[in-house]
This record gives structure tokens, C-alpha cells and sequence, in this order.
């Protein structure tokens, strides 16, 4: 480019402009027409129902067993037990029964789908219905590149993926605990994290959930975003609450859980049910499990303020029953999330499932061939909000940068995936085959140059040229080439707009907060 300046005396303005309208161009075809600028994408594909009605009801039937003769404990939360009492509910001591359909009563109340608000309003996300939400993998303590290996993550860390995140035009929604940042306090860690999703996104964002007052926090931040009778009114803020399967849940999640709910923020509700420890080594039967227990958290929500929005929410996985080693992206957990997929359906209530799961220690082909098997379940199972979407190594011990680069990239392709195939007359190509005729190419006909910076995805990591030009150009595999596009996404990443005034006051709140309570580390 510096010779062509100096040695052909092309007019600077002019060059930038045809530039600018290469990279265009080159984002345009890569992107796809329809992929730039979507907050979520609207399914053109149908969901994939596995069970006959008679299994569904059988399933059904399990599940109220379950609930009414075993029944689930609720520890250490008298409130929730109070909730129980008052709509009539069984109680001896922490252990609550239902009678069958009481739960589902109750779920009455719970929206089938609703809005959860951006700061930038071009960013909020339908959750329910047809629609589809990718959101980035949450909960790991390590994180992991091709440069520094595997290490505890930071804040440091937690900002670089909120910034990854949003760079990427194939995730909607900036995710929740993307690592855990170690190096700040527990007790205040959540402060943050929660600002650096409002500061570094303009997308959707999870809050706090380890402990009630910290999921307050995060909904007493959202409220200073979007105001506090807006955030009455609207939900702005997820919170993600785990049952400690088998069919207990402890006052941590369930105080957390209410607190999401009486300010009407949404409760993703996620039984963790790992066959063969935490649930039945049988896929019906964990099933059966996961159903139980996620109907009892989402009806909570429902007594705690009737309407708030609510997930039901599904993480089935298995194990290694030589070893007793956790694995995830396997078959069984895949095929029994169609069977979740029409159980939520059944309930009217909004779905979260599987995610890019992995056991792989690497961002090679053993991840993204495990990540694929769950993510493919999760898209034609009909999850509406699917965490986990990317950068899940090492069963979620780990946050990789470069499978999180290739993740982002996959769900680049779900996003066409999951336009099906449209049907019109340019479609439908035959002035093409008027043009071509037998036995000609269609490389240079005029539908094709008509269309060819939209027709085809194009992925910003694979390498799709010869052999020997790859060869000669390093023999890159698709991890190098990952690790390359991270560091240039960072390197790239501008920071949306932030209100001033919002921002002082957001710091004004952390700063308050963490004044008000001693450090603590565990």
C-alpha cells in the first residue's frame, strides 16, 4: 500500500474510499446480508420433536411422581417454604411434595416469551417464541490461550471476553460470569463484573447470583442504566440459578432466584443433572429429573411475583462410569435435549439448553466435534437462549480465547443454518439457467455476480485455499488462526457509548458498596 501511495500518485481520499469499500465488501460477504446487525435470529427451520405424545405423557407422569411421593428439599430459606405453604403445597420440614398439576397451575403466570432490554435498544433480544439468542460460555475459574496455557482467570481477562463478545457479530448477548476474575474479592468481585458488562457491551448481560445481595447489586445497578420504573416494568437483567441436584435446592439459589423475581427481572432455572451422580444413568430418567426440579424453581418464581418472566432451563450431561470423570458433548445429553425441547414447549415457557459443551483440554478437533454434537441438539431441540455458546474448554474448568474465536465463528454458520432455504425468483436462479444453458458455467453469469457477496457464509477462520498456498503460508491449523483473530479483535474493539452521568453514578455504587464490607476470599 505504501508503494502504490508514493509511486502512483493515486489520490489518498480515493484510495481510502475504494478500501473502505473492499473491507465492506469482504464483511459483507463473510457476514452474509442477513447476519450483520441481527440482535437474534428468528428460526426459519422447525424444531426437531422426537417423542410421540404417549412418552411425552409418560415423562410427564414420572415427574409428578417424583414430585409428589419423593418430593424436593428446599434448605435453609423459610420464605420459600412460607411460599409453598401458601399455595398448598406439602411440607415436613425442608422436604416439599406437590400434588400432580399443582406446578403446572402455578406456571400459568409465566410469560411464553419476553423482551430482555440492551442499553442500546437496536441490541434487546426476544427470548421465547421462534427466536434464538447466543450468549457466551459463563462459570469457568481458569482461562487458557495458545500463548500463556492454562491459568486462573482475572479482571483483566473477564473485560477482554465482554470486549470479544461484543465485537462478534454472530453472539447477541454479553454473557454472565465469562470467567471467574480471582483476583478480586469475592464478596465484591460481582460489582465488577456487572460493570464491565454495562461499560465494554451495549448488549443483554446476567447478573450475580452467588449470593442474594449480590444479585440485588446487580439489579440495583441495572436500575441505574435504565431507571428504576423502567426495570419494574421490563426485564433488563438475567440472573442464572442452579438446582443442587438430585432435587435439592439451597438458599443461596433460591434467595437469589426470588430476588430476580419480585424485581421482575428473569430466573434462568438449570437443573445441573450428571448421569450417573447427580441424576439416573438413564436418559428418561434424567429427564424425568430435570423436569421436576425445573418446574419447581420456575413455579417459584411465579409465587414470588406472579407474571416475572422465567427460562426453564437444561444442562443434561453424562460421565465416564470407569472413571467417574465428568463428559460433555456426548450423544445421550444431545438426543434427550429434544425430548426437554417438547417438554418446555408443553409448558409454554421460554428454553435454555446445552451450549458448544466440550471435555477437551485443547481448541481442536475433539472440542469441536463435541461442541457441535450439544450445539446442534440445542438449535434443533428450540432453545430460545443458549448459554455456553463459546469458548467452553475443558468441562467449563476452562475459558479458551481461541475456542472462543472458533465457537463465535460456528454460530456465524448456525445463523444461515437456521434461515432454512428461502424460495423466490431469485432463488429460484432461472434466468440463470436461460443465460448459462447446458454444459456451461455459472462462475460469471449475471445472477452470480448479482449475488455473490451474500450468497455463501464465509468463515473468518477456516482456510479454503490449496493445499500448497496453505503449505507455503505456514501450515496454520484453525487454533493458530483463532489465536491470531482474538488478539486482532481486541486490538480492534472500540467501546460503545456510555452516558457520562450513568457511568459516574455506576461508580459512585461500586465504589460505596465495596467501602461498606471488609475483603473476603472465600
Amino acid at each position: 500500500m505504501e508503494v502504490v501511495a508514493a509511486g502512483q500518485g493515486v489520490d489518498a481520499g480515493k484510495r481510502r474510499e475504494r478500501a473502505g469499500g473492499r473491507v465492506a465488501r469482504r464483511e459483507l460477504r463473510s457476514h452474509g446480508a442477513e447476519g450483520l446487525g441481527r440482535p437474534y435470529i428468528v428460526r426459519n427451520i422447525p424444531t426437531y420433536d422426537i417423542l410421540s405424545e404417549e412418552n411425552l405423557v409418560r415423562i410427564e407422569q414420572a415427574a409428578d411422581r417424583i414430585l409428589a411421593e419423593i418430593g424436593i428439599e428446599f434448605r435453609d430459606d423459610p420464605a420459600t417454604l412460607d411460599h409453598w405453604r401458601r399455595a398448598g403445597a406439602s411440607i415436613d420440614g425442608a422436604l416439599v411434595k406437590f400434588e400432580p398439576g399443582m406446578l403446572r397451575e402455578i406456571l400459568r403466570s409465566a410469560p411464553t416469551a419476553f423482551t430482555q432490554h440492551a442499553r442500546n435498544p437496536e441490541n434487546s433480544v426476544l427470548i421465547g417464541g421462534k427466536s434464538v439468542v447466543f450468549s457466551p460460555a459463563y462459570g469457568s475459574p481458569f482461562v487458557m490461550d495458545l500463548d500463556r496455557g492454562r491459568r486462573y482467570g482475572t479482571m483483566e481477562d473477564f473485560r477482554n471476553f465482554v470486549k470479544l463478545a461484543q465485537s462478534s457479530p454472530w453472539l447477541h448477548h454479553s454473557g454472565g460470569t465469562i470467567c471467574e476474575p480471582v483476583d478480586v474479592p469475592v464478596n465484591k468481585r460481582h460489582l465488577d463484573m456487572v460493570y464491565a458488562h454495562i461499560r465494554y457491551s451495549d448488549r443483554g448481560f446476567m447478573g450475580s447470583v452467588t449470593a442474594e445481595s449480590r444479585a440485588e447489586d446487580s439489579v440495583d445497578m441495572a436500575r441505574i442504566v435504565f431507571g428504576e420504573s423502567f426495570v419494574d416494568e421490563n426485564c433488563v437483567i438475567l440472573g442464572n440459578v442452579n438446582v443442587n441436584s438430585p432435587l435439592v435446592w439451597d438458599a443461596t439459589m433460591t434467595t437469589a432466584l426470588r430476588a430476580y423475581a419480585r424485581a421482575n427481572q428473569a430466573a434462568v432455572i438449570v437443573p445441573f443433572i450428571l448421569g450417573g451422580a447427580m441424576g439416573p444413568v438413564t436418559n428418561a430418567g434424567a429427564i424425568a429429573q430435570s423436569l421436576a426440579e425445573t418446574m419447581a424453581g420456575c413455579a417459584l418464581t411465579q409465587l414470588e411475583r406472579p407474571g416475572a418472566p422465567v427460562v426453564f432451563g437444561n444442562f443434561l450431561s453424562s460421565m465416564s462410569l470407569k472413571s467417574g470423570s465428568p463428559t460433555f458433548g456426548t450423544p445421550e445429553p444431545a438426543i434427550g435435549s429434544m425430548v426437554v425441547g417438547q417438554l418446555a414447549r408443553r409448558l409454554n415457557l421460554p428454553l435454555r439448553c446445552s451450549g458448544n459443551f466440550t471435555t477437551s483440554k485443547l481448541p481442536d478437533a475433539h472440542a469441536m466435534n463435541e461442541g457441535t454434537m450439544s450445539m446442534l441438539a440445542a438449535v434443533h431441540c428450540g432453545a430460545n437462549f443458549i448459554l455456553h455458546s463459546a469458548g467452553f474448554l475443558d468441562g467449563l474448568l476452562s475459558m479458551s480465547y481461541e475456542k472462543f474465536v472458533m465457537d463465535a465463528d460456528f454460530c456465524g454458520a448456525l445463523h444461515t443454518y437456521l434461515d432454512g432455504v428461502k424460495v423466490d425468483d431469485n432463488q429460484l436462479a432461472l434466468d440463470a439457467f436461460l443465460e448459462v444453458g447446458p454444459g456451461n458455467h455459472f462462475f460469471g453469469c449475471s445472477h452470480t455476480i448479482q449475488n455473490y457477496e451474500t450468497a455463501f457464509w464465509g468463515s473468518e477462520i477456516a482456510d479454503n485455499e490449496p493445499f500448497e498456498k496453505w503449505e507455503a503460508a505456514g501450515s496454520e491449523d484453525a487454533a493458530t488462526r483463532a489465536n491470531r483473530r482474538w488478539k486482532q479483535a481486541l486490538a480492534e474493539y472500540q467501546p460503545p457509548p456510555l452516558d457520562a452521568a450513568i457511568d459516574d453514578a455506576l461508580k459512585d455504587f461500586i465504589a460505596r458498596k465495596k467501602a461498606s464490607m471488609a475483603d473476603a476470599w472465600y
